[in-house]
Formats: C-alpha cells, sequence, structure tokens
C-alpha cells in the first residue's frame, strides 16, 4: 500500500493506519534521533514524543510533501525543544546554600492534611481512568501502578513493543482530555 494511501486512512483516525506508520518509519525517526543524541534512552522517548506530535497533528500534513522529512522536521524540532528545556533546568538549578537549607528541615513527613488531598487526587484520578476503555486502562494500570517495562507490558498483552507505546501515549492524551474537561 502506498504511504500516501495510509496517511490518508489516518487522517479518518484508521488504528491500523497510525500502526502502519509506526512501524514504517520508527527505525528512521529513531536512528535520526540516536546520532543526534547519542543516547538510547533520550532517542526512544524524542521518537515517541515525535510520533505522538505527528499523529495529534496528522491531518495538517500536506501529500505535497515527503511524509518521512515530515516527521524527520517533527523530531528534529522535538529534539531542540528538549535542549532548551535541558539548558534551563540547568541555569535554575539551585546553588550550595540553598541545598544546605533544605537539609535543615526538621519534619519531612507530610502532614494529614497532606495526605488527605493525595488519597483525594488518587481517587478522582482512579475514577477519570475508569472512563477510559478497558485497553487503556490496562495499559495504564500495566505501566504505572504495576511498573511493568514496555518489554513486559508487550509480553503480558501480545502485542508489539511500539504498539504499547502508542497505546500508553493515546491513554494518556485521552486521559488528560478527561480531566481537563472537568476543570
Amino acid at each position: 500500500m502506498e504511504i500516501n494511501e495510509v496517511v490518508r486512512r489516518a487522517k479518518e483516525n484508521e488504528q491500523s493506519a497510525f500502526n502502519l506508520l509506526l512501524h514504517t518509519f520508527w527505525n528512521d525517526v529513531y536512528g535520526f534521533l540516536i546520532k543526534r543524541t547519542r543516547n538510547e534512552n533520550d532517542a526512544e522517548d524524542i521518537s515517541i514524543e515525535t510520533f505522538s506530535k505527528a499523529f495529534e497533528k496528522i491531518k495538517t500534513f500536506d501529500e505535497a510533501f515527503k511524509f518521512k522529512t515530515w516527521l524527520i522536521t517533527i523530531a528534529k524540532n522535538t529534539h531542540s525543544d528538549s535542549l532548551r528545556k535541558q539548558k534551563i533546568s540547568l541555569s535554575n538549578q539551585t546553588s550550595e546554600d540553598d541545598e544546605k537549607r533544605v537539609y535543615k528541615i526538621q519534619d519531612e513527613a507530610p502532614s494529614p492534611e497532606d495526605v488527605l488531598i493525595t488519597e483525594q487526587n488518587l481517587a478522582a484520578l482512579l475514577k477519570d481512568i475508569k472512563k477510559l476503555k478497558p485497553h487503556y486502562q490496562q495499559v495504564i494500570n500495566l505501566r504505572y501502578f504495576l511498573e511493568l517495562s514496555y518489554l513486559e507490558i508487550s509480553k503480558e498483552l501480545n502485542i508489539p513493543v511500539n504498539n504499547v507505546k502508542i497505546k500508553l501515549l493515546r491513554a494518556k492524551k485521552l486521559l488528560a482530555e478527561i480531566i481537563l474537561t472537568k476543570k
């Protein structure tokens, strides 16, 4: 099947088209980012973010251009954003005096009010997770509550690792939309 046809199907929110695009271009994007980052974890994280952004904005893709070029451009921009965030983070680090003051704190245990707020927030989050489709609930539960790796989830669900990553990204996006619509 021609890539433009797959993109057209993805624009119509066809799941199999997203999966095909991910499998077709994952190595290209990941390889590009591994050369730029020289770090497998960073390259994987930025690759996932790249596909997430691309799939979110797929309807803006112009078929007059090559899809791979569009993806690589998103990857490059996402990597640049990541570097910019790291630079800002480094400039905001604390001084030695600040760190010494932190160690002088007497009681680090949360107050009863903090415990109650945390429990209420967790209960609300669990209610929101239950609003998701069962397969999204399952992948969130396996990743964040049972703390399984992508590979372990892949084996548990008997699906490819890349599908686990995409399902998790979609689940988080849908969960964020549920949470934001409540506010």
